[in-house]
C-alpha cells in the first residue's frame, strides 16, 4: 500500500533562551546562555537582559541582581563570526548598539545592586558587562581584554568612564587602545574587577556577595549607588546637595527607624524597602 503523498516535516527546533532568569529569595541570577558561542552578544541577548533588569528594578522584593555565563566562559564579546557572514543594515546596526547600551546603562544606573560572577573569559562587550556592575567577582585565569580598537571598530556601555574610574585614565587608555589581554588575577590586582578567585568558587564568591548587599536597606544602598561614581564629575556644592537631598528622604522611611531599633535592640535588621 503506498503512503499518502505528503511532504516529510522537519520538527521545528525552538533555539535556547539566549539569557536564563532563577529567582531565590532575594536574589535574582541572570545567565548568559549561548556556550556554544562563549555566550557571544546578540541583539536578542540585550532585549532581554534589558527587560529582566527593568523588571528587577521595579520588583522591591529582588534585592540583588547576579550576572554570569554558562559553561567556561563569562562571555567573548560580539559574536563576530555572525557580523561577518551576514553584515547587518544600519537600521539593525543601531538597534543593536542601542540595546548595548541600554544593558549596560540598566545595570549602572538601577537602585539594585548588580554583582558579576565572571566564571571565564570577558572579551570586549563582555568586559563591559562586567565594568557596568557594582561589583565583580573574576576567575583568577580568566582571560580579558577590550579588542575593540584593535579590531577597527570602538567600545561600548560607557567603557570609557568605567574603566578610568577605576584605574584612571593612563592606565584606561592602556587598555582600550593597545587592547592587551589580563588575567583575572591581573585584574583584580590592578583595581579593574573586585576580586580573584579560584573559577570553582566565582558564583559561590558572587552570591555571598550579593546575600550581604542584599541585607542592606535598599533605599540608602540605591541612593548611594546613584551619587558614587558621578560625584567625581560635580562641584563640591552640588554633591553635598545630593546628599543632603538623600539624608532628608531617608531620615523618612521606615527602614530608618528599623535600623535604629535593631542596633537598640542588638538584632539583625529587618529593612523592606519603605
Amino acid at each position: 500500500m503506498g503512503g499518502s503523498g505528503a511532504p516529510t516535516r522537519t520538527p521545528s527546533v525552538t533555539p535556547p533562551d539566549p539569557l536564563l532568569s532563577r529567582r531565590g529569595g532575594p536574589l535574582l541570577t541572570l545567565t548568559l546562555n549561548k556556550p556554544h558561542r562563549l555566550n557571544a552578544v546578540t541583539l536578542p541577548l540585550y532585549q532581554r537582559l534589558v527587560a529582566e533588569l527593568e523588571d528587577a528594578d521595579a520588583d522591591r522584593d529582588i534585592r540583588c541582581v547576579i550576572l554570569t555565563g554558562s559553561g567556561r566562559a563569562f562571555c567573548a564579546g560580539a559574536d563576530l563570526k555572525a557580523h561577518r557572514d551576514r553584515p547587518q543594515p544600519p537600521e539593525e546596526r543601531r538597534r543593536y548598539i542601542e540595546a548595548a547600551q541600554r544593558a549596560n546603562r540598566l545595570i549602572q544606573t538601577i537602585g539594585t545592586p548588580v554583582v558579576a560572577a565572571v566564571n571565564g573569559h570577558a572579551i570586549g562587550a563582555g568586559l563591559e558587562l562586567a565594568l557596568s556592575a557594582d561589583f565583580a567577582v573574576v576567575a583568577e585565569d580568566a582571560r580579558l581584554r577590550l579588542p575593540e580598537v584593535a579590531l577597527g571598530t570602538f567600545v561600548g556601555g560607557g567603557v570609557v568612564y568605567t574603566l578610568a574610574e577605576r584605574v584612571g585614565v593612563l592606565k584606561a587608555r592602556e587598555i582600550i587602545l593597545l587592547g592587551d589581554f589580563f588575567s583575572g588575577a591581573e585584574a583584580a590586582a590592578m583595581g579593574v574587577l573586585n576580586r580573584a578567585v579560584p573559577a570553582r568558587e566565582v558564583l559561590e564568591e558572587a552570591t555571598s556577595l550579593a546575600h550581604r548587599l542584599a541585607r542592606r536597606a535598599p533605599i540608602p544602598l540605591a541612593s548611594a549607588k546613584k551619587l558614587i561614581g558621578p560625584a567625581a564629575t560635580l562641584s563640591r556644592e552640588e554633591t553635598l546637595e545630593r546628599e543632603r537631598a538623600a539624608l532628608e528622604e531617608i531620615f523618612a522611611t521606615a527602614d530608618w527607624h528599623e535600623g535604629l531599633a535593631a542596633f537598640h535592640e542588638k538584632r539583625p535588621p529587618r529593612y523592606r524597602g519603605k
